[in-house]
């Protein structure tokens, strides 16, 4: 039998802790040596909605596959009830971001000086005091979410009654419904209004799939850590060709968002929306090609075989890879419009911070693991999910 507990090691703490040290040093050197409070700030958003996406992405994928009913995924369902334990730990730090001067630093429609016609107009939506009441309703009902699913899950699992599974069923449609809302507008909120005076109807859509790509591939990653310490031995092949499906889908997903961005805009040839990829294409070059090979043409031509997606040895470096083209299709999302071709880069303070939040993630999700069962054992489906076998 699996091993149904896990133990967070002092020795994986310990590596943790230096990894947020050593984002924290990297924060506060660059902050201090002319690197510059824009890109310090904007790097701070980057990795903190880089990072909560993927716990959103991780409870999306218990919630969708729990009102579905299914049973393949009991195996790793309690991993992805982990990773969302990030969300009120990333919510409260992107608060405290925002109010601790990255709203003003980063967002040009804050500054009066900066007001024009098209700004003025846009100001029943776009003011301080409505942006921070969207900002805690959608970290307030995510985090609420969050933890009452896990909760309806654990109580389900240890006491068996159908009440538990019903409430959990319930509370993940609501997750599915506000979160399709939600995804969206906080997307226009926090990255799209870093750009003001531009626009994209199709910018919150392709928010999300670039969140499902690095969210799949963060979840295969953390699953592929645990088997490796020993865990997770009912994890078959089955399994990880399903998951190396969905990181399949999403990234073709992905691409085509991309493309029809791109071409519609390119297309109609329209100043007013050209200048946004006219600034990526003129200081963002190399960033934006690689972005499209990371993210679509690696994972295309990897994992189209049905034996790719069944081997780690496969699966888990393509995943490595989608993380990083995925933080920078973010990167391509933020820098261009609040740091600028000019000052932009890839130094300590990009690499110190992305160490530093994985280090923060990673500590919240093995935390999470050591404090509940790694298998909902008494789960009726659970027995569908060690049994899983497919014909295809």
């Amino acid at each position: 039998m699996d091993k149904l507990t896990f133990v967070l090691k002092k020795k994986t703490v310990t590596v943790l802790l230096v990894m947020i040290a050593v984002g924290l040093l990297a924060i506060v050197i660059g902050y201090f040596t002319g690197t510059g409070g824009n890109r310090v700030a904007a790097n701070l958003l980057l990795n903190n909605y880089y990072f909560l996406s993927m716990a959103l992405i991780a409870l999306f994928f218990v919630a969708v596959h729990t009102v579905a009913q299914s049973g393949w995924q009991m195996t790793v369902q309690r991993v992805g009830e982990a990773m969302s334990a990030f969300i009120p730990v990333g919510g409260l730090l992107l608060i405290l971001f925002f109010l601790l001067g990255g709203l003003h630093t980063l967002y040009p429609w804050t500054h009066e000086e900066h007001l024009d016609e098209i700004l003025i107009k846009k100001q029943p939506y776009l003011n301080v005091p409505f942006f921070y009441i969207r900002l805690v309703v959608y970290l307030g009902a995510w985090s609420l979410l969050a933890h009452y699913i896990r909760k309806s899950s654990l109580a389900f699992d240890s006491l068996g009654q159908m009440s538990y599974f019903s409430r959990m069923r319930t509370l993940s449609a609501i997750f599915l419904v506000v979160y399709a809302l939600t995804s969206v507008m906080s997307a226009w909120d926090w990255l799209m209004s870093l750009d003001p005076h531009w626009f994209s109807t199709l910018y919150g859509w392709y928010v999300f799939s670039s969140m499902l790509a690095g969210g799949f591939a963060a979840l295969i990653l953390v699953i592929f850590v645990l088997k490796r310490m020993g865990y997770l031995e009912l994890v078959n092949d089955e399994h990880m060709h399903d998951l190396g499906k969905y990181l399949f889908g999403f990234s073709i997903f992905w691409a085509y968002l991309w493309f029809s961005q791109y071409m519609l805009i390119w297309y109609a040839n329209m100043p007013e929306e050209t200048i946004y990829f006219i600034e990526r294409h003129n200081h963002f070059s190399g960033v934006f090609y690689v972005n499209l090979i990371l993210n679509f043409v690696v994972p295309f031509l990897l994992l189209m075989t049905r034996d790719s997606k069944r081997v780690f040895g496969i699966l888990a470096p393509v995943s490595m890879i989608v993380i990083v083209g995925h933080w920078l299709d973010l990167y391509m999302m933020i820098m261009p419009g609040t740091v600028g071709g000019e000052h932009a880069g890839f130094g300590l303070v990009e690499i110190g911070a992305f160490v530093g939040f994985l280090g923060l993630f990673g500590l919240v999700t093995f935390w999470m693991l050591a404090k509940t069962p790694l298998a909902p054992v008494n789960h009726p489906y659970f027995k569908e999910s060690m049994d899983y076998h497919t014909n295809y």
